[in-house]
């Protein structure tokens, strides 16, 4: 048991990154991360920002050199490259990057999920966009954040489509309660798939942390809610940037800080003590 830092969507952002990991006790000229740290980043590495390719660089140097400290998910940027390309942007990566994104796809280095287990036994479940609860009855109710950590990673080869599958982010539609962990929108398809369980009784058995997307957005500076009827179920951490959502008696807790062509100044990953990655 140690730490585990959370790292959100980083978006092209290299030097963020390497402050952010300075911060948690990184050495400043290696990079190398202290021996107490594992680290779950939780996809959407590239584009953006003006340096996706040293983002990847610099990521590729900790899955070579501590790879059992660097735990790398995909987001639905870097799907871009390792699946069929699912929509539009500008910005295309050089091809070596691209091949480096490959390359941790096909060797397993970058997977769908991760879990987090707390020294009380707690379990956390980690995925870009979050693990709706339709996909968590598609999956037979996994009942620990490790038993939904392989289902979700067991699903780019026996599942792809379901893996893949995009909500209303991708060409607008009605929600979808059953989206899948790269694409779900997390107001009004995570949450709300979420709550709607609860209203049917039913319990969420561990809690998330996603990326990807947020239900609240800063306005010059202040925070809005996008989903109002979300309101009393929010927790928001404005300093860090972080967004907790409570239902079906678990915790929601987006880290996405929602950088774009430019960075915020403040934002930090979301830290565990006592804890590990077990899956």
């Amino acid at each position: 048991m140690g730490r585990v830092a959370v790292i959100g969507d980083v978006g092209g952002h290299s030097a963020q990154l390497r402050a952010a990991l300075v911060a948690l006790g990184a050495d400043p000229r290696s990079g190398r991360l202290p021996a107490d740290l594992q680290v779950v980043q939780v996809g959407d590495l590239v584009h953006r920002g003006p340096d996706s390719a040293g983002v990847v660089a610099l990521v590729d140097r900790a899955l070579t050199d501590q790879p059992d400290q660097w735990h790398q998910l995909v987001g639905n940027h870097e799907g871009q490259y390792v699946d069929t390309p699912a929509f539009d942007w500008p910005e295309v990566l050089p091809g070596d990057v691209q091949d480096t994104l490959r390359r941790w796809w096909h060797t397993g280095r970058m997977r769908t999920a991760a879990a987090i287990t707390e020294s009380d036994g707690g379990q956390v479940l980690v995925t870009h966009a979050g693990l709706t609860a339709g996909l968590h009855r598609r999956l037979g109710r996994p009942p620990t954040g490790d038993d939904a950590a392989a289902a979700l990673n067991a699903l780019r080869h026996d599942d792809p489509g379901t893996l893949w599958r995009a909500g209303t982010m991708l060409g607008g539609g009605a929600p979808d309660h059953s989206a899948g962990p790269v694409w779900a929108e997390a107001g009004a398809e995570l949450a709300a798939s979420w709550v709607a369980d609860e209203a049917r009784g039913a319990r969420m058995p561990f809690s998330q942390v996603h990326g990807h997307s947020s239900v609240v957005v800063f306005d010059r500076g202040e925070p809005l809610l996008r989903a109002p009827e979300l309101r009393d179920r929010v927790q928001l951490q404005q300093a860090d940037r972080h967004v907790a959502v409570s239902a079906a008696g678990g915790l929601l807790i987006g880290v996405d800080p929602g950088f774009g062509k430019r960075a915020h100044r403040r934002w930090a990953p979301l830290v565990f003590s006592g804890a590990a990655v077990t899956a």
